[in-house]
């Protein structure tokens, strides 16, 4: 019978539809990156998705995120994106966690519940800690390495985090899980050489913060503001949402 996935069912066949209906994957970061991974998962056909975020939509969203228009300035990321989830396919089971990730409360959430796990945070602590307890709990898990300061969409690869090069927080990544004993780390990461951004203190939001009224993460709390493109962190999500859907469709993980 026809249906909105009768397309991509084309390609995937009817098993690997039933296997992405009954798939739960958790998105952590809703933002540049992780915000198209959403959506392709969704249009994908994964039946259940947790949404975990504590960002609000920011003016200055509006340059990459595919969640961010003038109507959602100032709600929460995982709100918006349920809500476009839900306009997308309703029979999609979502859970929103509104928060940020931190190791203090990983036991929050139910890992073992998950199918696949998709780390699009920014913060080093966090994913370490993300990929400890997938690790831990034996769950497949990929990781957006940086999508921040890049001009070349096309120069993403995707990679064990132990063949990386180029990317700064990917080294950091290396050493500090070799630390750890992780033998091996699925990793979407650019090999082009980061840009510089221009110092522009009159754009900046060290000197102008425009982060939403009650907003926990605001940008001048960051060591760096990166500069960023509507097609590059989007290139990223695509590509993590790809290796999530055929690890899932074709049972590779």
């Amino acid at each position: 019978m026809l249906n909105q996935f009768s397309r991509t069912q084309l390609l995937l066949g009817k098993e690997a539809m039933d296997r992405l209906k009954g798939a739960r994957v958790a998105v952590f970061g809703i933002g540049g990156v992780g915000g198209y991974v959403c959506e392709a998962l969704v249009r994908s056909g994964v039946g259940a998705i947790d949404l975990i975020d504590d960002d609000k939509v920011c003016l200055t969203n509006l340059n990459r995120q595919i969640i961010a228009t003038r109507k959602t300035i100032g709600k929460y990321k995982t709100d918006v994106m349920e809500e476009r989830i839900q306009d997308i396919n309703p029979d999609v089971s979502v859970v929103t966690h509104r928060c940020f990730f931190l190791p203090e409360n990983a036991d929050e959430f139910p890992f073992e519940e998950y199918d696949y796990i998709v780390d699009a945070v920014d913060t080093v602590t966090a994913k370490i800690a993300l990929v400890m307890k997938a690790q831990e709990k034996n769950v497949p898990i990929i990781s957006s390495m940086g999508a921040g300061n890049k001009l070349d969409a096309s120069a993403f690869k995707v990679a064990d985090i132990y063949k990386t090069s180029m990317c700064p927080l990917a080294k950091v990544m290396r050493r500090e899980l070799k630390k750890r004993g992780v033998k091996k780390l699925k990793v979407v990461y650019s090999e082009e050489k980061p840009t510089r951004p221009i110092e522009d203190m009159s754009i900046s939001c060290r000197s102008n913060c425009i982060c939403p009224p009650g907003a926990e993460h605001k940008c001048t709390q960051r060591r760096d503001i990166p500069g960023s493109l509507a097609f590059v962190p989007s290139v990223a999500g695509l590509i993590i949402a790809g290796e999530v859907v055929q690890d899932i469709a074709f049972d590779r993980v």
